[in-house]
Formats: C-alpha cells, structure tokens, sequence
C-alpha cells in the first residue's frame, strides 16, 4: 500500500506540472483541469469499487495553508513604486469597493425578497462575493505585467477584506456602532503588528546561519497567521505584508538599516526563498483542487436549479464588474473583466458557516457551480485575449540577474 501513495503522489505532481506547463500556451487554467482531474478519478475509484481512506477532513487545512502560500508568493512578486500608484488604487478600489457593492446587493435580495434576517444573508453571500486569489493568482501568469500585478493586488486584498467582514459577522453579537469601532481597531492593530512582525522575520532571514533557514521563516508566517486568527485579527495582511516588506527591500536601503543588514547578500536569500515558496505552493495549491473536484458531487453539479441560480450569481457578479471598470476606472474590458474567479476561500469561508445558518438554495451545488463558471469565463478571457508580447520571466532566472 504504501509504494501505491508514493505512485499515486507522484502521478498527481507530473499532472499538476504538465498543466501548469500546457496551460500557457492552451490558456486553460491548470486549476479547472485539477478539479476535472479529481472528478475523474473519483468516476474510476466508484467503477472499479475502490475503497480510499476519507481525506474530505484535511480540505480545511490544505485549503488554509494553501491560502497562505498563495498570497506569500504573490506578495514577493509585487514592486512597489510611484509610478504604480494608479494601479494600485485601482486595484484596490476595485477589490474593496465591488466587494461592498455585491454583499450589499445579494443581501437586500435576501432581506427584501426572502425576508432573511440580515446577518444570516450576510455569511451566506460573503463567501460568494470574494475573489479567489488561488484560482485568480496563477492564472494571471501570461498577462502582461501591469494586468497581472492588478490582479494580484486586487484578488489578495479581496481574499483579506472578505475574511476580514465575514469573521466579523459571524462573531459580532453587539451593536452595529461598537463593531464597527472593533472592525476598524483591528485592521489598524493588525497593519501595525504586521509592519513589526515582518522587519522581525526579514532579520530573522538575513541573520540565520544554518543551513535550514527558509524552512524556519515559512513555519513562523504560518505561525503568526494562525495566532493572529485565533483571536480574529486579519491575519493575511500579516503575510501579505511580509512578502511586500521583503520584495520591496530597497525602499529601506538609504536608512538605518544600512548599518546591520548587507543587501546584496539579503536579496540572494530573497531570491532562494521566492523559489522554495513558489514550489511549496505549487504542491498544496495541487493536492487541494484534486480533493475538491474528487469530493464534487456530480449530481448537485448537474442540478437544474442550482445551475439557474448560480447562473443569476454569476451574471450579476459580472455585470457590477463591467460597469464598475467602464464608469469608475475608466479601463477596457479585456483581459480583466474576466479575472473575477471564485474559488479555494469561498470554499474555506462556506465550510465555516453554521449549519443553522446555512440558506438551503445556496448550498455545495451552488457553490460548485459559481465556481466553475466563474473559472470558465476566466479561461473564455484567456483564450480571446491577444497574447502578450512576453512572457513572465521565471523567478530563477530573475534571481541570476
């Protein structure tokens, strides 16, 4: 049995590097392929009677970590300069902004149509209403680099903001005017704890002399988001920050920090880690779309009407994002209105609500089905979308310049 699991992890790794490889040049996401991939094999193992031991309980973990990394990794390929600055409003308005409008919309439906009680309506929609910086993230990689970075910034804080309101819905239980107090000391607590936390690990990484270093830093990012969340601070601005702080290294190299820290040899150490994070990342980003799309059940997929309320969830995402890109950012529709995926946090955030909470015509099929549209009008994007001139120069090479 276990040369079997050796054969089968393997397998599942050449797979997810030959879709990450083909899906370059086929813009399909490697991610849609991983899901179709473990809906396979599930269609194989029912067929031939096959019993596997029940892995539906590490979803959670693999889906959390695999979050952590994603945004870590995105967070180390942004650069952050003046002439960014349009960029980066956009994409933050757009992520915070849209975020706010479509909670808003889904939750007067259900308050006013359907006579939900409003903080019900509000963990039901938030989970739906985030962008997948999962999905979002490494299907990006073709795009020209402004369009990438504009998704990256908007699909992680989009990720952050959204886990932000949503633990704060869920655990609110006094008035509208304290919480809101609450909700804005706690970004402000978390921006500061950040700032430090990450000064503290890029010192840590500098200073380390043994030769299992990036291991080490991984594990306290990990370990600070875990704490961080446990007393439900938005603990991904931590990782996020982290990653900007040491990506972005030459914006402190005219301070103080001259004096302790040598910068050529640090962004060397940078350069070994964006590569260990980027193939840790790969794994578990892997492992967790194969589960999901093995625990897809085929039925609720093919649901008649949960497929016509995904398809309303759907339109209206997209709708509110085209008209957003054309009157308030004054930007053309190709390739971005496309990036909008839902994907491994509206999984995670939906598996946390209650089960007295949970509305009965926004289930797993629903959820399924938002998914894989949204997924599809991504690789619809990528497809009719003009080839850039370039492609994103791999991390080895960067860091050999």
């Amino acid at each position: 049995m276990t040369y079997y699991i050796l054969i089968a992890f393997c397998v599942v790794i050449i797979l997810a590097y030959f879709f990450d490889i083909t899906s370059k040049y086929s813009k399909i996401p490697g991610v849609l392929l991983l899901i179709l991939t473990g809906m396979v094999i599930h269609y194989f193992t029912d067929y031939y009677n096959l019993n596997l031991p029940d892995l539906k309980v590490i979803l959670p973990f693999m889906g959390t970590l695999g979050l952590i990394l994603i945004v870590l990794e995105a967070s180390l390929d942004l650069n952050l300069s003046r002439g960014k600055s349009r960029l980066i409003i956009d994409s933050l308005s757009s992520a915070i902004l849209l975020l706010l409008v479509l909670i808003g919309l889904f939750t007067c439906v259900l308050f006013y149509v359907f006579h939900y009680d409003i903080r019900t309506s509000l963990i039901n929609v938030i989970p739906i209403a985030i962008i997948s910086s999962a999905v979002a993230i490494p299907s990006a990689i073709g795009l020209a680099e402004p369009d990438r970075e504009f998704v990256i910034y908007e699909s992680s804080i989009s990720d952050i903001f959204g886990i932000l309101i949503f633990n704060y819905v869920l655990l609110s239980d006094g008035s509208l005017n304290s919480g809101i107090i609450r909700f804005l000391g706690e970004i402000i607590i978390t921006l500061t704890f950040s700032v430090l936390c990450s000064a503290g690990l890029a010192v840590m990484m500098h200073k380390i002399n043994h030769h299992i270093k990036h291991v080490m830093i991984m594990t306290a990012v990990v370990l600070v988001y875990a704490l961080a969340n446990l007393i439900h601070l938005p603990s991904l601005f931590v990782v996020l920050i982290f990653g900007m702080v040491i990506n972005n290294n030459i914006l402190f190299k005219n301070s103080h920090s001259m004096k302790f820290i040598d910068f050529e040899e640090f962004n060397y150490e940078v350069c070994s880690f964006k590569g260990i994070v980027s193939e840790l990342t790969f794994i578990v980003r892997s492992f967790f779309f194969i589960l999901f799309g093995f625990y897809t059940n085929l039925s609720d997929l093919l649901n008649l009407n949960n497929l016509i309320i995904a398809l309303i969830i759907t339109a209206a995402i997209f709708i509110l994002r085209a008209l957003f890109f054309k009157i308030v950012l004054r930007r053309p529709l190709k390739p971005l209105f496309y990036f909008a995926p839902r994907g491994l946090i509206t999984i995670l955030l939906f598996l946390s609500i209650p089960g007295t909470m949970l509305l009965p015509f926004i289930n797993t099929g629903v959820i399924t089905q938002v998914i894989l549209i949204t997924i599809l009008m991504m690789t619809f994007g990528s497809i009719i979308f003009q080839k850039v001139d370039h492609m994103v120069i791999p991390r080895s090479k960067k860091c050999q310049n």
